[in-house]
């Protein structure tokens, strides 16, 4: 008997996707025609005109960019196909890595003139990590230098993707006119410039050979996935339409391939296919692997499957403040079935939360529903202590399912309210935003009071400021960016905490020795013990470990936090009467101090990735203007009269950046930049950074 959602829908007939890519790929131009041709909408909206349905902040339609991601649902040929939009600027890539972790497969789009850029890398990555099936959208096959085959080559020689197509185009750039399905063999041609509806054709004898060979490429690819069609390839018999679609399907949810289509979503071509491959490609909620938890007291490793006869398990992936109703909650149910009224456990905040209202999201528009089963992206209202990465399960049967990871800020700016009566009204409006955007972090400076913003650069920052003089009403003074900068080990020291403290009761005593070892880049602060025998109670090592990581927060150099570095506990010793958990938790902290200051400290300064996409004219003034950055060029590559530079930059080089390439390029040039890893800065940065925050 197949499985039901509570709204009656086999979950085989569901398809959670998302539209990932780089900025300016047409992410939401897609989704808009898919909303149009499945019905959900009666106009296209346009991007240019202010008129998405998914872009529907007023900054987004502004600035012509995706900002948040949007979740949408909407059907096709009896499926329900649950949709999120995601931005492709780096600054919020938070929101693609919150709509990965929670989406069963993805519709990677690639711009047919640029191939795989630098941001297309970053969400593959991220999709890569999250075992996200995914197939390939060659747009803007239209444009001046479209070229399907050299995209498709990106895709393998970049992504390492085994990306087959299952289209061919017939023409290219303004003589793009259709495409060839390799599957069944037609072609699918649009006669008419403004023809939103393909017409089924014979294949053009000039393209026949083409298709012959991409077909050839594509049944043997096929095979070598599946044992029995590879025995029946290889003694050339004739293999079924449906049976490769069967293999390909299979193929394409074991990640083994990736197929590849084409179109130009901005003319309304190519959608109809999609939405065709993405039923017969992509995976259902029940195609993919249980969903792996731990139990929140034992800690031992637990499974949900989507299955309405399982308890209720949400895994909650964004928050939202709407000024109409309070706090939505973006959550996706992979077990059971929920209702609202239900009451759920937090396991982390042990608290138990009650389902006030569930409703089905159409981008900024609601749709009120009583329940939810596996598979679903629904909204709730009514939960007070919830936050994104939590997960709420049934009381009687509690589950804590893998969190979500978000990257470190980078940037960080001072703001302050223009007025000192708008003070408490700036920390609301912080608070709420923070409580939205995981990356957003806030704290105080202690020397000057004011609230500190962290974030992943400057456009997002630029754009929360503007967010809350539209949103709240509120405007604020701005300082300079500052970056993010850590601090690691140069060599293995080692020192002692000892801490000794006679008061009138009982005294405070904690005795330990750390030493610190170097690691590698990215490895984080690592803690490990290697006393033996009873030297030291064991219920000593966790407050000795919480000390040191609280003084590696703030690191002796400059007074950043401190990475790399492995933190061995050596020795130790305790007084009966006097240690306690305190004593050793500063003991700690003292320790990892004096130890540090013998440590040769040094600074590391995040480095970006940098694309600079220029006319050959200005390629001199381009790579002058770098060199004088600290960038350190990886390559370059040219196409007739366009030159693509790549280097690796430091951040604090960088402000600024967009600015001066538009006035030594008059505008011709453009960009992207990604934070790719951090490294050691220069002596006389480090000291320069040192003076300033000493």
């Amino acid at each position: 008997m197949a499985t039901k959602v509570a709204s009656n829908i086999d979950l085989k007939m569901i398809r959670n996707i998302g539209f990932i890519a780089h900025i300016d790929a047409g992410k939401t131009t897609v989704s808009e025609r898919v909303l149009f041709f499945t019905g959900m909408t009666h106009k296209i909206g346009d991007i240019d005109d202010g008129t998405t349905v998914m872009d529907f902040m007023d900054l987004e339609r502004e600035r012509g960019i995706t900002i948040a991601s949007a979740a949408t649902s909407t059907s096709w040929k009896d499926h329900q196909i649950n949709i999120i939009d995601t931005p492709g600027h780096v600054d919020f890539t938070a929101e693609v890595e919150r709509s990965l972790r929670v989406l069963d497969g993805g519709v990677v789009i690639i711009d047919a003139v640029a191939g795989v850029q630098p941001q297309s890398e970053t969400v593959w990555r991220q999709a890569e990590r999250y075992s996200v099936p995914r197939m390939v959208f060659v747009n803007k096959m239209d444009r001046a230098g479209a070229n399907f085959v050299k995209a498709v080559e990106s895709l393998t020689r970049r992504l390492g993707a085994n990306a087959v197509p299952i289209q061919i185009p017939i023409g290219a750039e303004a003589e793009f006119q259709g495409m060839i399905d390799l599957i069944e063999m037609k072609a699918w041609i649009y006669e008419e410039a403004d023809a939103v509806e393909a017409v089924e054709a014979p294949i053009p004898d000039n393209l026949l050979a083409d298709a012959e060979a991409f077909r050839a490429n594509l049944v043997e690819k096929i095979s070598e996935t599946d044992e029995d069609l590879l025995m029946s390839y290889l003694s050339d018999e004739e293999i079924a339409n449906d049976v490769l679609v069967d293999a390909l399907r299979q193929a394409t949810i074991d990640l083994k391939i990736t197929p590849v289509l084409l179109g130009t979503a901005l003319k309304h071509r190519g959608i109809q296919p999609l939405l065709d491959a993405v039923i017969a490609y992509l995976p259902s909620p029940l195609d993919v692997p249980a969903i792996e938890g731990v139990d929140p007291v034992s800690g031992e490793a637990m499974t949900r499957s989507a299955s309405v006869d399982e308890p209720v398990s949400v895994l909650i992936f964004k928050v939202v403040s709407d000024q109409h109703v309070g706090r939505l909650i973006y959550i996706r149910v992979y077990s059971g079935i929920l209702e609202t009224g239900a009451t759920l456990y937090n396991p982390r905040s042990r608290n138990r939360e009650r389902i006030g209202r569930l409703l089905r999201m159409h981008a900024d528009r609601r749709e009120e529903i009583t329940s939810a089963g596996p598979g679903e992206i629904v909204t709730v209202i009514g939960l007070k202590d919830a936050r994104t990465g939590d997960t709420l399960a049934a009381n009687t049967d509690r589950i804590v399912l893998e969190s979500i990871d978000f990257p470190e800020p980078v940037l960080s700016v001072a703001v302050e309210p223009k007025t000192r009566s708008d003070q408490d009204k700036m920390d609301v409006a912080l608070n709420r935003l923070a409580d939205e955007d995981p990356t957003l972090r806030l704290s105080t400076d202690e020397e000057t009071a004011q609230v500190v913003l962290a974030g992943m650069g400057e456009l997002h920052l630029d754009v929360i400021v503007e967010r809350m003089r539209r949103e709240f009403n509120l405007d604020v003074n701005v300082g300079n960016p500052r970056v993010a900068y850590r601090e690691t080990v140069g060599r293995v020291s080692e020192a002692q905490g000892r801490l000794v403290r006679q008061t009138g009761g009982h005294g405070q005593f904690g005795d330990c020795t750390l030493r610190l070892e170097p690691l590698g880049v990215g490895e984080g602060v690592q803690f490990e013990s290697e006393i033996t025998g009873s030297t030291l109670p064991r219920e000593y090592y966790r407050p000795i470990e919480q000390g040191a990581r609280e003084a590696a927060a703030n690191g002796v150099l400059a007074g950043y936090p401190v990475t790399d570095v492995k933190i061995v506990l050596t020795d130790g010793s305790h007084h009966e009467v006097d240690s306690s958990e305190m004593a050793f938790n500063v003991a700690g902290s003292m320790a990892f101090k004096s130890a540090a200051q013998k440590a040769q400290m040094a600074l590391l300064e995040p480095i970006m990735k940098l694309e600079v996409i220029t006319p050959s004219e200005f390629l001199g003034d381009v790579l002058a203007d770098l060199n004088s950055r600290r960038a350190q060029i990886q390559n370059m590559e040219g196409e007739n009269e366009t030159q693509v530079v790549n280097a690796f930059v430091p951040l604090a080089e960088t402000f600024r950046y967009a600015t001066d390439l538009r006035s030594r390029t008059t505008g011709r040039a453009s960009f992207v930049m990604s934070l790719d890893h951090y490294d050691k800065a220069p002596r006389h940065i480090a000291e320069e950074v040192a003076g300033a925050t000493n």
